[in-house]
């Protein structure tokens, strides 16, 4: 890949996993043994990536201390948002901040993220480079989720992504961005749809389809359902 750096959103409350995510930070939720956090990072590592920014807030130190007992092959660096938390939005900004370059590969850690979105990713990227973009998501239809209570967030056609009374489309928790999408923006609390929103009215947010099907932790009911597979 072209990308060299990755961000992995980790300061969230978790608070639809509760009682669980009282004591453990949900990045480090385990299914088959393996922390998410882990899972995404092994994925990235196989993209050949091998800078990492992480973001943390609550429960931070345990997140700090799991990375320091693992030997990842990447060069990890935590950026504490310190008093207030910043959403989505903010503390991507904030990680953008902390890097010397241009373009990103960020992930929520909260999918299951197995090797069969290598490919993917990898023509996501080449869609985002070959048709200069700032912003591409991975989408996948609602008909893949593992939890079909999940609505659609977005339409998807000849690549543009759109917003209308019915949406068939889910964010999947990847996507790729350009640091210039932030321009008119600064390091607060905001969410990163408030700058997908811009790029939809302005017809410049853009997407790549998943066929893969889509596991993700939406709630402590799909968790369970989750570690019984």
């Amino acid at each position: 890949m072209k990308i060299d750096t990755a961000l992995i959103l980790c300061a969230g409350f978790g608070k639809r996993l509760n009682p669980i995510t009282l004591d453990t930070p949900k990045p480090l939720l385990e299914l088959n043994n393996v922390a998410l956090l882990e899972t995404c990072i092994n994925l990235i590592e196989n993209l050949g990536i091998r800078k990492i920014i992480i973001n943390t807030f609550y429960l931070g130190d345990q997140i700090s201390n799991f990375l320091k007992n693992k030997n990842f092959i990447s060069k990890i660096k935590i950026i504490d948002e310190g008093k207030n938390i910043l959403d989505t939005g903010g503390g991507i900004l904030n990680m953008i901040n902390h890097s010397n370059e241009n373009n990103f590969l960020v992930f929520n850690p909260d999918t299951l993220w197995h090797k069969d979105y290598l490919d993917e990713i990898v023509k996501m990227e080449e869609l985002y480079y070959s048709k200069k973009v700032e912003n591409i998501l991975l989408l996948v239809n609602k008909d893949l989720s593992f939890d079909k209570n999940l609505n659609g967030d977005f339409n998807l056609e000849n690549d543009l992504i759109s917003k209308e009374d019915k949406n068939y489309f889910i964010y999947t928790g990847c996507q790729i961005l350009s640091k210039k999408i932030f321009i008119n923006y600064k390091v607060e609390n905001f969410s990163i749809t408030r700058v997908w929103n811009s790029l939809i009215e302005k017809k410049e947010l853009f997407g790549f389809k998943s066929n893969n099907d889509f596991y993700h932790l939406t709630d402590l009911k799909t968790f369970k359902k989750l570690q019984d597979l």
